[in-house]
């Protein structure tokens, strides 16, 4: 009875608590067989055993038996490979980095709460069609980036196989041997590029239901809307944006770092004076450095985006407190019709921007635009409050943040500064660049 009691009393919260259930034929029904397919469903204990036995077989196993046993030492020139070593350490590093923190995500938090699928019951329609859309294409946009260097792998290593690379017979016939090789050697590859390329486009993905919860919050200065009914809103948006950060800031900080000392060390190798620099050798390193770079892009890019969206909440509502001021003031004036008149002749010439917003494109949205906002607060809203709202949101920015460091574009240029200097630091050292 007290349970039913409870049940009656707080039914929104039941309905959210049967909306984080996951069930047979929900909407992520479709992605979790992905994971499977991809060998990275750990839904059960039996799936997750077989989850690590891969990632121990192709992340770690093949790529030590290629780089220790098939790489013949006494190769002609064009199937030496030099810089194998630095190509199957980056790319097993990341994806170590990459499958420990996705196998702790799914496990803490379960991957309806992961993705906020179990939040989307408190958004509006915009916000639940868009996300459910973006989503549905993650998958294409995770193939999109892994197949053209996949193709340019395959490219590689059916060439290096078919040329002779290596003769080890370890199954009794060369043909056979180098047929399984190769083979093995690709799939180790793609599963370590999808499972990197996989935390990257959701952190992506999570970070596009943000900026569209940000783009449904900017209506409220579009209506009648009473001051705490948008603060509330706005922290619901930092605690999310708090949340993500916690979640990913360990792993974007890592792959930042593990990425960088992996361009360095093959900038390294690649400008000493002893080396031997052509498309037979450096091929695969490249295709690796290209891979690992393109994945990190993804991470700051999407990081930085919905940094800059939710920033841009404080111009918008500085220009919301700014219209209804006006427009408040232009109500309270007594003035003389003929003046007036002209007053709103020359502010309507001003402000007409149809033609300038031709020529902008899709750069502006509901966040960050240049129109002007209906006044609908001085009636309702009084200027101390208003200025208060704008106060609260100049002092509490919101955004990604690494262990509190802002991801922001300012954030960006100093990354670019420091890397910057190393690389032409590194290239002092080995060209004689000053």
């Amino acid at each position: 009875m007290a349970d039913e009691k409870t049940a009656l009393l707080n039914p929104g919260k039941n309905r959210a608590f049967a909306r984080s259930v996951s069930h047979a034929q929900d909407e992520l029904q479709g992605f979790r067989t992905w994971l499977k397919w991809l060998c990275v469903d750990q839904s059960n204990p039996w799936t997750a055993a077989l989850s690590w036995f891969v990632f121990v077989g192709f992340a770690i196993v093949v790529p030590a038996l290629s780089h220790f046993v098939l790489a013949c030492a006494d190769c002609d020139s064009l199937h030496n490979r030099p810089y194998d070593a630095v190509a199957q350490l980056s790319l097993s590093g990341v994806a170590a980095l990459s499958f420990i923190c996705l196998s702790g995500f799914v496990r803490q938090y379960g991957l309806r709460r992961f993705l906020f699928f179990d939040k989307l019951c408190d958004e509006s329609e915009t916000v639940r069609k868009g996300y459910t859309k973006q989503f549905n294409r993650s998958m294409k946009l995770l193939f999109i980036f892994v197949l053209p260097c996949f193709a340019a792998e395959s490219a590689y290593k059916i060439w290096w196989y078919s040329s002779g690379g290596t003769r080890i017979p370890f199954l009794g016939n060369v043909i056979v041997s180098n047929t399984v090789a190769c083979i093995l050697e690709l799939c180790s590859w793609f599963y370590r590029t999808v499972v990197f390329y996989l935390v990257c486009v959701l952190f992506r993905l999570i970070c596009y239901l943000q900026i569209l919860r940000l783009q449904d919050f900017a209506q409220v200065f579009q209506v009648d809307s009473d001051v705490e009914s948008v603060l509330r809103e706005h922290l619901r948006i930092r605690r999310h944006l708090r949340i993500i950060s916690h979640r990913y800031r360990s792993f974007i900080l890592f792959a930042l770092i593990f990425i960088t000392a992996s361009q360095f060390a093959s900038l390294l190798m690649t400008t000493r004076s002893s080396a031997d620099v052509n498309i037979y050798h450096t091929g695969e390193l490249a295709v690796c450095s290209l891979s690992l770079l393109a994945g990190l892009l993804i991470l700051l890019r999407s990081a930085t985006r919905i940094t800059h969206k939710a920033q841009a909440v404080t111009c918008l509502a500085a220009k919301w407190h700014v219209c209804a001021t006006i427009d408040s003031f232009d109500t309270a004036e007594t003035e003389t019709p003929v003046a007036r008149v002209s007053d709103e002749q020359i502010f309507t010439a001003s402000s007409d921007g149809s033609s300038d917003l031709d020529d902008v494109g899709d750069e502006e949205d509901e966040l960050d635009n240049s129109k002007f906002l209906p006044a609908y607060a001085f009636s309702t809203i009084s200027f101390q409050k208003r200025q208060a709202l704008v106060t609260y949101f100049e002092n509490n920015r919101a955004g990604i943040t690494i262990y509190g460091f802002m991801l922001d574009r300012t954030s960006l240029h100093t990354i670019f500064g420091i890397e910057l200097s190393l690389v032409l630091w590194l290239l002092g050292k080995t060209v004689g660049i000053s």
